[in-house]
């Protein structure tokens, strides 16, 4: 018996194995859920290449949530996939221009790529969980992921102002769906070696970080302690938790400068 027995759960952002997405899908699946992913664009045919190390191999859906056409489809697309009921979404997508939004360079990004990082990095929390929600049951779990975005980070620049949006996006999820039986929670994590991540100019200066700072000590290049902690959001041992940051970073949140 696995802690996600019977519940179906879609993971977006499953690009390798080395995303915290990936191993979402694939603790899920050792929990006992059925589980489909989503991608999109050239993205697409990685995840379709990657999910075949799991076991099942989970349906692959093209979501691309900055779509409209595609987040009105999705619940239609779902049900022919035969979902009757969906349990849980993890939002597990976040994009910024590397040249413009990321590294430094804070005080001259345009708006227009400010817009689309908050479009495609917070926003889409919302937009997600409305185009499912008409598949969800008596209750439903939604989680994100975040690198806490309370305080600002070298380099993280507009990803980080757009983090902290999706952590505010997620307690207004959490105040204006709870009452529909839908939880909506955070889980804020150390860095992790990702292909997002490398995208980052200086990002190797947060392993420095983290090994000087964390009680726990971290392991940037293993998602597992960050996956465990979404998937037992998902499940129903947090039923009285929502608009909850949860910290998976070793305990660096805790420590001062």
């Amino acid at each position: 018996m696995g802690i996600l027995d019977g519940k179906t759960i879609l993971v977006t952002g499953v690009t390798m194995t080395s995303s915290i997405a990936y191993k979402v899908a694939e603790i899920a699946q050792q929990e006992g859920a059925r589980v489909l992913v989503s991608n999109f664009g050239r993205a697409l045919s990685l995840t379709h290449r990657v999910v075949k190390r799991l076991e099942p191999s989970p349906d692959v859906i093209e979501l691309d949530v900055t779509s409209q056409e595609h987040l009105d489809a999705l619940a239609d697309v779902l049900r022919d996939l035969g979902v009757e009921r969906l349990d849980g979404v993890v939002h597990s997508i976040a994009f910024a221009n590397p040249e413009t939004a990321l590294g430094g360079a804070f005080l001259q990004t345009p708006f227009e790529d400010v817009s689309t990082s908050v479009h495609v990095s917070a926003y889409s929390l919302v937009s997600l969980t409305m185009a499912c929600k008409p598949l969800f049951g008596e209750t439903a779990s939604v989680v994100g992921l975040t690198f806490d975005a309370r305080v600002s980070w070298p380099a993280y620049d507009w990803m980080g102002v757009s983090k902290a949006a999706l952590e505010s996006a997620s307690r207004y999820l959490a105040r204006y769906l709870g009452p529909e039986g839908v939880r909506s929670n955070i889980v804020a994590a150390g860095p992790v070696d990702t292909v997002a991540k490398k995208a980052i100019p200086g990002s190797h200066s947060f392993n420095d970080i983290w090994a000087e700072r964390a009680p726990l000590g971290w392991d940037a290049s293993d998602a597992t302690p960050t996956a465990k902690a979404v998937v037992a959001l998902l499940s129903d041992w947090f039923p009285a938790t929502t608009g909850e940051m949860v910290h998976v970073d070793g305990g660096l949140h805790s420590t001062g400068a």
